[in-house]
């Protein structure tokens, strides 16, 4: 399946992808990827996400064909690709590790796989000087990998991925090895390539911050399976268990053990030394569960100083002391801890004046709370 080249702005050649059932189970029986199912709409980003061993690399490999589904169809623009070679699935991957031949300069870097295809020799150079100037690397086209910095080595890496115009792009933690400044440019250059090649893209990564910034949908994994699949403004207000709203969002959610209880019509959380009134307008899908224990999911910025909140604390304040104070410039993020809970993360504003040995009523948002099943994976409630 062979494609024309298209120049930015025209045209793209992309595809749809579609996982079903998808396992991947090694010898021995460990399950590295349990019922994998997606539909991947053609020019969409999707950004798989979680943390190590979790079985997202093993299913953008699957994907890429460079490892062997064990049962369950992956189709590429209603193809089924399960026993298609990687070289004729007409994809592009970029690694982690670049994976550029030293010994090759940057444009013959950027030409060898249209070498293999015999490109005619005014195409060849035509693509790569266009996907040069894309990438603003025309002036490094006579260097060779040793001389460039990690950012423009990983540009060239997308470079050679561009020129073959494929329908899918597949990123396996592309950014990993950049530094945290070049790490968020490179980023920003990703997303602008993918809007104005329009491709459609699968991306890799343990970064939830990359997760929430790139992706049309995020696809978030633990031990192989599938946890929740949306968008990510959608995955961070709208959390389907207690996994999925600790590992997106920065700084992560605090998560406080209780019960809720009803007292005089009203529908409370009993954090175990204060009771945190739950919102009407959130109360009665809850009621079921009064008497109940339940985990509730709180994040850092709902958190502030009483007096100095910035939304309206009814009558949700926990009695804390501060151990840890961390400045970010503007912000803080302030470390608490109550008679209940040893660890509770605040993210405030830096003339919030909290000073470690400080004890202090703290305001709870509780309009932005969430409310979990007991368990590490307990599913939201409400």
């Amino acid at each position: 399946m062979t494609s024309q080249a298209a120049a930015p702005g025209s045209e793209p050649a992309s595809s749809s992808v579609s996982l079903v059932h998808v396992d991947k189970v090694y010898e021995g029986g460990f399950k590295a990827v349990q019922d994998f199912n997606l539909e991947i709409a053609d020019r969409e980003f999707i950004v798989l996400v979680g943390p190590s061993g979790c079985g997202k690399s093993t299913t953008l490999r699957m994907i890429a064909g460079l490892e062997e589904i064990t049962s369950g169809t992956i189709s590429i623009d209603g193809r089924v690709v399960n026993r298609v070679a990687p070289k004729d699935r007409d994809i592009a991957m970029v690694f982690q590790s670049y994976a550029l031949y030293p010994h090759m300069t940057v444009f013959e870097n950027m030409a060898f796989a249209l070498a293999l295809r015999k490109t005619p020799k005014a195409k060849l150079i035509d693509k790569v000087n266009r996907a040069a100037d894309v990438l603003g690397i025309r002036s490094l086209l006579d260097k060779r990998p040793r001389q460039l910095s990690g950012g423009q080595r990983q540009r060239v890496a997308l470079g050679r991925a561009i020129v073959r115009d494929p329908r899918c792009f597949l990123f396996d933690e592309p950014l990993s090895n950049l530094d945290a400044k070049l790490r968020v440019e490179m980023r920003a250059e990703i997303k602008r390539l993918h809007l104005e090649l329009g491709s459609t893209t699968v991306y890799v990564t343990h970064d939830q911050e990359e997760a929430i910034t790139l992706g049309d949908r995020v696809v978030v994994m633990k031990d192989g399976v599938v946890q929740q699949c949306a968008a990510p403004l959608d995955i961070y207000h709208r959390p389907a268990n207690r996994f999925v709203a600790g590992f997106l969002g920065s700084p992560p959610m605090n998560f406080l053990e209780g019960r809720l209880v009803e007292e005089n019509g009203r529908l409370l959380f009993d954090e175990g030394t204060a009771k945190l009134g739950v919102p009407t307008r959130i109360a009665e899908p809850l009621r079921r569960k009064a008497g109940a224990e339940v985990v509730l999911g709180i994040r850092p910025e709902a958190l502030a100083p009483a007096g100095r909140a910035p939304f309206q604390t009814l009558d949700a304040q926990l009695n804390a002391k501060v151990w840890l104070v961390q400045p970010l410039g503007a912000t803080m993020d302030v470390y608490l801890s109550t008679a209940q809970h040893p660890r509770v993360l605040a993210h405030v504003e830096s003339f919030a004046g909290l000073a470690v040995g400080d004890a202090v009523p703290i305001a709870v948002d509780m309009t932005r709370a969430h409310f979990f099943e007991p368990g590490d994976n307990g599913v939201a409630i409400g």
